[in-house]
């Protein structure tokens, strides 16, 4: 009977692999160099390096997608849409990025298909789905044949209302296969039954954007690996490889949704349900917030300048990793990404040709990280790290010491405002949540974090370095589907049988995927009358009554005044809208447990070396994270390493190992969660 079920996790720099066994409960992990160029080989290359293993399951999260769309790569795409709103994507919204303080400099960035690669199509249909004009079967023949023309072998059409009923962009689906067979094809009704065209629009022509690259992914990783596998989605949930190619813009934030699940499971398991989510990498840093549990979720999204209106964890990323660039701008300041060197060449102390100084360097530099990587799987060159530093720092005229701690200082308030736009400014105070730090980077900057947003505590998980690899052995699968239905007065009728028919999708979906009893979870978007965007709101199961709708509409008030301070319960001029009714169908799965941390048969001493952090500290403390106890408490200035991260323990703060092997950092005047006092101050005496 196969019973290791394993996940893999490709990463800028890295590919994390974790393979659990189903019968004993043992987990083993491991690290790879990640393979930008096929990202194929560094998934290959991982599972092989955990050795003889009877494969039951594999599960991935990829950045194939998000990286095609983060640079640009899309060509030879065509957009098919109503006769008479060819300027659809040209038009857009009205909206400015950074206000209007920026408005008088910034040029509308070139549109995703240009307007000489829009062809419209006659038909019409009405926001309730009936035909107002019938569909032109001879001008989609000519569309088609145009494409076909000019070789554009990828193309999303998007018909006005088509939300409402596809049936004409089925038709068009049917001329396309017709006229042009070797085009890949995305209809809006299929990728995104919700209304706003210009959403829609773009958020089906990326999905037929990565189509063609994700199926080729897709077909060359299941042909090397030689079984089937399923794809980590951006909405928390997983899906079989042959199903996820048909809506590969479902996978757009695979990796980071892993990492932000596996967080919550382990903090929830600690004993902190609410929690920010820091998921620190080589090339970027995505920040996420947990409540009750439970990652934020949104359809707000953006991969890089394409809004993607689907359901993905609420997720901020930022370009602040191991391997962001420093840089000096032409004002004279020191700048940290958002560049990166990236897995190749890498950092100066890789040694692979790197000739930009990064954020591994100055860690290296001062001396907080080893000189190796992986437990001294990949050595690290200390000597081009330094030359780098001190070239940096004469340019700046500063010294190399205040130049490798002004590079960490600048990525750790790119790392702080990242974390402020997911709390501050939603109205949520920083300072009540733990931050949970993992990735290889993540727990690098962690003591400063807590100084500059005044954070209770910082919570690194055991072997911080895989913890997205392990999220992705938590999730269930997952599928969503939306219906718009624009009403104030809402059929009961109506709204039953919109239900049912999202829920026998749903069920249809997950019978193939071998789940025989699903469940289902409803949700609805409301608005008060007037406004713009709306509200989303956890709907109950069961009978579309009266009761039912009362329900769901007292969540709406509750959930509106406590994102935005006040609702309209008991004012008739103010009527609640009901904009999209939703269905999530779930297949569950086992989730692996997570289990005490047994103390270590031995303690050895540490080992001591020359580390920087505000002052030169020649013989600090290298504590080995395997040889801690539970209950142990480490004060700082130490090191504390493990195989793939390490946490630097600044003067005045103290790190404690929990009864699940987290480390649990705080500042020293801080009483631990179980009660421990450090070697500072009481808290009275504090006060």
């Amino acid at each position: 009977m196969r019973s290791v079920r394993i996940g893999v996790d490709t990463g800028g720099t890295f590919t994390d692999v974790v393979a659990v066994d189903e019968r004993t409960g043992e987990v083993v992990t491991t690290k790879t160099p990640s393979t930008p160029a096929n990202p194929a080989d560094g998934f290959i290359a991982g599972i092989e390096k955990l050795g003889e293993l009877d494969i039951g399951s594999v599960v991935h999260g990829t950045t194939v997608a998000t990286n095609q769309l983060l640079e640009d790569r899309i060509s030879g795409l065509g957009f098919i849409t109503t006769e008479g709103f060819e300027f659809i994507l040209e038009i857009a919204r009205q909206s400015v990025p950074d206000g209007y303080g920026n408005s008088y400099f910034w040029v509308k960035p070139p549109r995703i298909v240009p307007v000489h690669l829009v062809k419209t199509v006659g038909g019409r249909l009405d926001h309730l789905g009936d035909e107002v004009r019938p569909f032109s079967e001879e001008q989609a023949a000519e569309a088609a044949r145009w494409f076909r023309a000019k070789g554009v072998t990828a193309i999303g059409v998007c018909f006005l209302h088509s939300y409402a009923n596809p049936e004409h962009e089925r038709r068009m689906r049917e001329v396309l296969e017709r006229e042009h067979p070797e085009a890949v094809v995305s209809l809006s009704s299929d990728v995104l039954r919700e209304y706003r065209e210009y959403e829609r629009s773009v958020t089906t022509l990326v999905d037929a954007a990565v189509k063609p690259v994700m199926r080729r992914y897709i077909a060359n990783l299941a042909d090397r690996l030689g079984m089937p596998f399923s794809v980590m989605k951006s909405n928390g949930g997983i899906l079989s490889a042959r199903e996820v190619v048909h809506q590969p813009i479902t996978t757009v934030l695979s990796g980071p949704a892993a990492g932000a699940l596996g967080a919550a499971l382990i903090a929830s398991t600690a004993g902190h349900p609410s929690v920010i989510t820091l998921d620190g990498g080589g090339t970027s840093t995505d920040v996420a917030v947990v409540l009750d549990g439970e990652p934020s979720t949104t359809t707000e999204g953006a991969i890089g300048r394409y809004p993607c209106k689907i359901p993905m964890i609420d997720i901020v990323t930022v370009g602040a990793g191991g391997g962001s660039i420093a840089w000096i701008s032409p004002e004279g300041t020191l700048k940290v990404g958002p560049k990166s060197a990236g897995a190749d060449p890498g950092p100066l102390c890789y040694g692979r040709g790197g000739s930009a100084v990064t954020v591994t360097d100055a860690h290296v530099y001062l001396g907080r990280i080893p000189p190796h990587l992986l437990g001294g799987e990949i050595p690290l060159d200390v000597a081009a790290a330094r030359t780098g530093i001190e070239e940096l720092a004469g340019k700046l005229g500063i010294s190399p010491e205040r130049t490798a701690t002004g590079i960490l200082e600048i990525s750790a308030f790119n790392q702080s405002n990242a974390i402020r736009r997911l709390t501050v400014k939603r109205g949520l105070d920083v300072r009540d949540f733990p931050l949970v730090t993992f990735g290889g980077s993540g727990p690098l900057l962690a003591c400063r974090l807590i100084d500059i947003l005044g954070l209770p505590a910082v919570v690194v998980p055991r072997e911080p370095g895989n913890v997205s690899a392990f999220g992705l052995l938590t999730v269930d699968v997952k599928n969503d589907y939306v219906r718009t239905h624009v009403t104030r007065a809402l059929d009961l009728e109506t709204a039953g049988r919109i239900f049912a028919e999202l829920e026998s999708a749903a069920a249809d979906a997950l019978d193939r995927e071998g789940f025989d009893d699903p469940l289902y979870a409803r949700s609805a978007d409301l608005r008060y009358y007037g406004q713009a965007y709306e509200v989303r709101v956890p709907a109950p199961p069961g009978e579309v009554d009266a009761d039912w709708r009362a329900e769901v509409v007292e969540r709406f008030h509750t959930a509106h005044e406590k994102l935005y301070g006040y609702a309209y319960r008991d004012d008739p001029r103010h009527t609640v809208e009901w904009v999209n009714l939703r269905v999530s169908g779930i297949g569950p799965i086992t989730r692996p447990a997570i289990r005490r941390l047994e103390a270590p048969a031995t303690s050895p001493e540490p080992k001591l070396r020359a580390v920087h952090f505000d002052h030169p500290t020649p013989e600090t403390p290298v504590h080995q994270r395997a040889d801690l106890a539970p209950g142990t408490v480490i004060e700082g200035p130490a090191v504390i390493e493990e195989y793939g991260s390490t946490l630097p323990l600044h003067p005045g703060f103290q790190a404690e190992v929990d009864e699940y092997g987290n480390l649990e950092v705080r500042r020293n005047a801080q009483r631990t969660r179980h009660g421990a006092q450090s070697a500072g101050p009481t808290d009275e005496e504090g006060e």
